[in-house]
């Protein structure tokens, strides 16, 4: 199993976590095409930096029309009458500036309009959606306002914005079957925020990391950001020391203070686990073992039409799997079989989503083991355009491949050829490159 592990001994933020990506050979095109493909008039500024002896990466977002504005806070309007003006100066961690008046802000349902409008694949959108989910939840938990009623200012700036939608497209890029995070060093000290004045965290920031270990070195600044929280708490499948690993590729993305003897760089580090296809004899097993939740709701009165909304709710917010099931219920009545896969951390989350989007009464809820192939992209090139192909192994063999479905629809739909000429293509140019 191919893992990334990352190491926040300096804290994370979006740009940080950026940084990192590009470092560790993400093509930089990767992150400006997704940048783009918001249509917002943003951009990306790359370049080397030097943090306490550490060559980093550094990623800047510039916005046409706003300058170049890192970092605005997060606030949430109560009512569609009012919003709240918000100054924080973010330069604690990064050096960033944001003391700035705020506008209204963004709604969540606008933020998710214009990531699902992008041209990107589909699995990053629900990547970038689960990201905002989350920071909509913790806002959403700390104020006692419904999501809907919460409306960003600092992850719904445009800059932001661009932040968690490459961190949900290089994410996916780097081709980690999974990721891993050190314990959280939030820094110290005291933010100035529409609340008051709190200690660092940040109110959504330490419920982002709720459940995550955390600690301070003792630097006094904010050194993890609600975006980098909402970012690691999506993406990390759990938090431990350094995994046993073979080491293929290392990246370091900077933010933008220089502290005096500490190097202020988030650290990813790629490469093969140790251990994962080998039992206790040295006897092979057949994939790695991983730990699921799965929910199930039987459903006879909803409405059809709401059910795909459902599934899709359910995806953004993180689930592994979504599907139905045709069953008979009681007096013979047609119903359907609800049942949801998830990371145990997530089940509570998705069964909240569940009681509020269907009819159901109850959610049952349990844990189980199942078997998970290694799996990777490769990009492979047609006269079409690059499709991605998704390659599953089983200790080294490959045991299977398949065209990015929609990587192939898009290219159909734009060139107007059939779809299964592309995928056809995809499938042969791939062959003959594995030969």
């Amino acid at each position: 199993m191919r893992i990334a592990y990352l190491e926040c001994f300096s804290g994370i933020s979006g740009d940080m976590f950026l940084g990192a990506l590009l470092d560790a050979g993400v093509a930089p095109k990767v992150l400006e095409d997704a940048a783009a493909a918001l249509h917002i008039g943003a951009s990306l500024e790359i370049s080397r930096v030097n943090r306490s002896g550490i060559e980093a990466t550094k990623v800047d977002v510039h916005v046409k029309g706003l300058g170049d504005r890192r970092r605005a806070t997060v606030q949430k309007g109560h009512s569609h009458e009012h919003s709240h003006a918000h100054s924080h100066d973010a330069r604690d961690a990064r050096g960033h500036t944001d003391s700035h008046q705020h506008g209204h802000g963004r709604g969540l349902n606008e933020i998710k309009k214009i990531i699902r409008a992008a041209e990107l694949s589909e699995s990053a959108k629900h990547r970038a959606v689960a990201i905002f989910e989350k920071l909509g939840a913790a806002e959403s938990k700390i104020h006692q306002v419904p999501i809907e009623q919460v409306h960003f200012h600092e992850v719904g700036a445009e800059d932001a914005m661009v932040d968690i939608v490459c961190a949900a497209v290089g994410s996916e890029a780097l081709g980690a079957d999974e990721f891993i995070s050190s314990p959280l060093n939030v820094g110290g000290g005291t933010v100035e925020c529409a609340h008051g004045t709190f200690p660092v965290p940040a109110p959504a920031t330490v419920e982002l990391v709720k459940g995550a270990p955390v600690y301070s070195s003792g630097i006094q600044a904010e050194l993890v950001t609600p975006t980098g929280a909402a970012i690691v708490s999506t993406l990390a499948k759990r938090f431990e020391p350094f995994p046993a690993m073979t080491i293929e590729k290392i990246g370091y993305g900077a933010g933008s203070r220089d502290f005096p003897r500490h190097a202020n760089v988030l650290r990813i580090t790629v490469g093969t686990a140790l251990g994962k296809n080998e039992g206790a004899e040295g006897r092979a097993i057949p994939a790695s073992l991983e730990t699921v939740s799965i929910l199930e709701a039987n459903l006879d009165d909803l409405n059809p039409q709401v059910f795909g909304y459902v599934m899709e709710r359910l995806f953004e917010a993180g689930a592994l799997d979504v599907f139905g099931t045709p069953v008979n219920m009681k007096k013979n009545r047609p119903g359907t079989l609800l049942t949801v896969l998830s990371k145990p951390e997530a089940a509570e989350e998705l069964a909240q989503i569940i009681f509020a989007e269907t009819t159901t009464l109850g959610v049952r809820q349990r844990e189980e083991k199942r078997q998970v192939l290694s799996r990777e992209w490769q990009t492979i090139s047609t006269h079409f355009g690059d499709v991605r192909i998704k390659i599953s192994s089983m200790n080294g063999t490959v045991t299977g491949y398949a065209p990015e479905y929609e990587d192939c629809r898009r290219i159909a739909a734009e060139q107007r050829v059939p779809l299964k000429m592309v995928m056809q293509e995809a499938l042969q140019e791939f062959l003959k490159s594995s030969k």
